[in-house]
């Protein structure tokens, strides 16, 4: 991962441009939220541009009636969100008759969509999804219940949707309650506030400065709970509003995750010299002694912190893993204080910044190595028997196994090595027929992770499989990667989201990647052929 070496032009214009672009970009580079929006919609009235959230809840409603990207599961918690916004706006009774009429046609269909649902799931591993659920089947069958009957009018004795399985219907009141005794509300309920905001008291307002925990939700939630509050929600949310067209993504600003996720992309296919001084300007402002979080508001977590001290030791400031000890509980690393469930992927990239930090600084050994060793330990504990990774911040398993794989090949020994050629295996088994790669379908952006699995697992003598691999992945790369393609969402938070200068750095130093190594095969080639 040397950021010196010489590389293409081609590459390192195309690596610098998107460096500047990120650094120019106050907000990130994420699309519009639907969940997020239609929350903001339903509880900030007050906010100017309603008739254009109105407009994209109807526009974003797919044929079947569901709302969100991805397979009908990952679709609950927007469809529930968009069938509560507009049943919002109905019992608000401002709409026109035209606009009333498609609201109400949409609530309908967003209510089937709801019923057709497979009713245990199994549900995605989404953010606060076992708060934010419920939450909103109780909201809208409390809509439901006193809009007034008749007609087309949601609400005219039809079923009032349960609770789906693998839900806890008292689970909002019960994490307020537990807290009520306290006297305020843990950092890490900011985020997603929406989903208890009606069951919170007064003595448990949380502050903020800027969006509370990062959310235009849980900020809009927040002002319609405590109307001291709206004034400084006003500002934020008309702030993320003027960026977004007066839509919503799910987290602003989205600059940490995007400024160290883009650097360490393009540092596994060098870092061009001239995005290495503004690169560095990133590592310098981010790292943070104290941990990292990746947007205001937010807990400081191991993931970006991790991240944080990776990025740092690549442009060769001298700051070491420690923010890191934070985190760590014996064997591996939680993502934040209070983690119900463990992250691969915030392991593996802390296991990347140990072992770098361990090479650039070898004296380090006595005290980062067992932790090492121990980390090493723990993610090939979390192998799957098919040879691949899954994680809870991405529904991709090539994104975890990518991660878990760069890790291990660098930290080396027989037992990583066992692990990177079993999930190797996994890669070349998985690849469709056009050369790519994808959970749900062929995606750039996955077939960038698989390219990175195998070419960790390169050996001096490749196997014919692995080449064979690797030459329909160039192909489908060069064939799919176009600028200003929309990414498919497969990231989670609350619901699942594309970071596109992340993909795009991905995608990129896949490519790059593909290169050399078409460029070192026909060196080697032409050598042979003169030694002949």
């Amino acid at each position: 991962m040397s950021i010196s070496t010489p590389i293409g032009t081609s590459y390192a214009e195309r690596a610098t441009n998107l460096v500047v672009r990120v650094d120019q970009d106050s907000w990130g580079s994420v699309r519009p939220s639907l969940y997020e929006t239609a929350r903001v919609l339903s509880a900030a009235p007050w906010l100017p541009e309603e008739s254009r959230r109105i407009a994209y809840l109807l526009e974003q409603q797919a044929p079947d009636g569901s709302w969100g990207e991805g397979p009908l599961p990952y679709r609950l918690l927007p469809t529930l969100s968009g069938v509560e916004a507009a049943l919002a706006v109905l019992r608000r009774g401002t709409a026109s008759a035209e606009v009333t009429g498609r609201l109400t046609a949409a609530v309908n269909r967003g209510l089937d969509a709801l019923r057709s649902l497979p009713s245990a799931g199994p549900w995605p591993d989404t953010a606060a999804a076992e708060i934010l659920v419920p939450s909103l089947v109780a909201k809208i069958n409390e809509k439901l219940d006193s809009l007034i009957t008749g007609g087309d009018i949601p609400g005219s004795g039809g079923p009032r949707l349960p609770v789906p399985g693998g839900f806890n219907a008292s689970a909002p009141a019960s994490v307020a309650r537990r807290y009520e005794s306290v006297g305020s509300l843990p950092v890490k309920f900011h985020h997603t506030f929406e989903g208890m905001e009606s069951y919170i008291s007064p003595s448990l307002v949380p502050d903020a400065d800027g969006l509370l925990g990062s959310s235009p939700a849980a900020t809009a939630a927040w002002a319609a709970r405590f109307p001291a509050t709206t004034a400084q929600a006003v500002d934020e949310l008309t702030a993320v509003a003027q960026r977004y067209d007066g839509l919503f993504p799910e987290a602003a600003p989205f600059l940490v995750v995007e400024r160290l996720w883009v650097a360490a992309a393009l540092a596994r296919a060098h870092l061009p010299a001239a995005a290495l001084p503004t690169v560095r300007g990133w590592a310098e402002e981010i790292y943070d002694p104290q941990g990292v979080r990746g947007a205001p508001g937010l807990m400081t977590d191991a993931d970006d912190t991790a991240m944080a001290v990776l990025v740092a030791s690549l442009v060769g400031l001298p700051y070491d893993p420690a923010p890191l000890d934070l985190f760590h509980n014996g064997s591996h690393y939680d993502c934040y204080i209070g983690e119900d469930t463990g992250s691969v992927t915030a392991n593996a990239h802390a296991l990347q910044a140990l072992v770098s930090h361990l090479r650039r600084c070898p004296t380090a050994e006595l005290t980062y190595g067992p932790r090492a060793a121990k980390l090493c330990d723990w993610l090939t504990g979390q192998q799957r028997a098919e040879g691949h990774w899954t994680d809870k911040w991405h529904a991709s398993p090539y994104y975890a196994t990518a991660r878990s794989v760069t890790a291990l090949a660098q930290y080396g020994g027989h037992h990583a090595s066992e692990a990177v050629r079993s999930a190797a295996a996994w890669t070349i088994d998985t690849q469709r027929a056009d050369g790519s790669w994808g959970v749900w379908g062929s995606t750039v952006e996955e077939t960038a992770y698989a390219v990175k699995i195998l070419l960790s697992a390169a050996t001096p003598t490749p196997q014919p499989q692995h080449t064979r691999a690797l030459d329909l992945a160039e192909t489908y790369l060069h064939t799919a990667s176009h600028p200003g393609r929309q990414h498919p969402a497969l990231w989670h938070d609350k619901t699942l989201y594309a970071p596109t200068a992340v993909i795009e750095a991905e995608v990129l130093a896949a490519r790059e990647l593909l290169r050399a190594r078409r460029a070192a095969a026909c060196t080697e080639a032409d050598v042979e052929r003169t030694d002949a």
